[in-house]
């Protein structure tokens, strides 16, 4: 779908009159009883769907911070009551036959609500994801507004009991249509809803009761987590409707990769290059791991990809960092490409004493190190 301030053709920072002028001129154009072009009832729907995300400051932050993904959730259709000549036509199908203001379903409740969880994502490095880490963020939410305390209202007044609904948030109306008469129990168009009216709006906040800011958070990333560990900050969503109290905030981590260590559950994988005569003859060697370098034991004799074992150095548990695992280190044995004429002389004569002692004596040529280094 199309950016929804495209659809209305209106800019971010339009107001809620803005908005309303803007979706009644388009849903006029497009309304399918009215305009026969092919994609009109399409477009028509989608005027209704953008609307009705961008009227309501919580899906509208939502929709602003997360794109489309972060209003997926939300039903219906938009609140049409108050369009004038159009109103009662387009209640009729859209809510008469169980849209959002049937009787039966999705009612806004009125009174402080809990306001909505937020969602951030957040990439962080190999090494803070093995140790753990204090992370400065910031994320766009919606605050309490300080002037009203969320009421919406003036500072010296309060919202009043809706005259049009009596307080219930709901209005009953007789639509006769070419299919009969029909009760509808719809949202109340004079206080959305919500049972209450404001005569005599916040000046800071335009009467929502919340505005958007942006805060800077310190978040206690533990040691040992991985990608899509889920951290909740309590408090720190958008805050609630009519001074109800706030959502929670989500931290979805991804870990970045490391170029030489690999996470195996809490182990950690690598590898390390040695020659045949370190492999051979053993020796000590230093190797990278989440510490720094340690120094790791070849034992003499080592086959090539034997796996040698670092204990307590792999990655600590996620809420124990006592319990820790092990880093796992395969062995890889370099065979060198080019020898030295004192090597190839040392070499051959060991080929032929481990031949001569052998039931079968075989020429150094076709012996062991004439293959590896290529003597035919």
């Amino acid at each position: 779908m199309a950016d929804y301030y495209d659809l209305l053709g209106v800019s971010r920072d339009a107001d809620a009159d803005s908005l309303k002028r803007a979706y009644r001129k388009m849903a006029r154009q497009y309304h399918p009883d009215i305009n026969k072009e092919a994609g009109a009832e399409d477009k028509f729907k989608e005027i209704g769907r953008a609307y009705e995300v961008l009227n309501d400051p919580q899906t509208r932050a939502r929709y602003d911070q997360f794109g489309e993904a972060g209003v997926g959730g939300a039903a219906g259709g938009p609140d049409m009551g108050d369009m004038g000549g159009f109103s009662d036509l387009f209640e009729t199908f859209f809510q008469g036959f169980g849209g959002p203001g049937a009787s039966g379903g999705r009612q806004r409740r009125r009174g402080p609500q809990q306001g909505d969880d937020l969602r951030y994502d957040l990439t962080i490095d190999f090494e803070q994801a093995v140790f753990g880490q204090e992370q400065e963020i910031k994320i766009p939410h919606l605050e309490t507004c300080d002037t009203c305390g969320g009421s919406g209202a003036k500072p010296g007044s309060s919202p009043t009991t809706c005259g049009t609904c009596g307080g219930a948030g709901q209005v009953r109306r007789a639509t006769r249509t070419p299919f009969g008469s029909f009760t509808q129990v719809a949202e109340c168009p004079n206080c959305e809803g919500t049972g209450q009216v404001i005569a005599d709006p916040c000046g800071a906040c335009g009467g929502q009761g919340v505005h958007q800011v942006r805060k800077k958070l310190r978040i206690n990333i533990p040691a040992g987590v991985d990608t899509g560990t889920r951290l909740r900050v309590s408090g720190e969503g958008n805050a609630g409707p009519r001074g109800g109290p706030s959502g929670d905030l989500y931290v979805f981590l991804t870990v970045k990769s490391h170029p030489r260590l690999r996470r195996d559950g809490l182990n950690l994988l690598s590898e390390v290059k040695v020659s045949y005569l370190q492999a051979i003859l053993g020796d000590t060697i230093e190797v990278e791991t989440v510490e720094g370098k340690q120094e790791l034991d070849i034992p003499a004799g080592t086959q090539p990809g034997t796996v040698l074992t670092l204990a307590n150095q792999g990655i600590p548990k996620l809420g124990n960092p006592v319990a820790r695992g092990d880093q796992r280190i395969t062995v890889t044995v370099e065979l060198p490409k080019r020898i030295s004429d004192p090597e190839r002389e040392l070499l051959e004569r060991l080929a032929g004493h481990h031949s001569a002692r052998g039931k079968q004596h075989h020429h150094h040529n076709s012996g062991l190190f004439a293959r590896l280094f290529g003597q035919k």
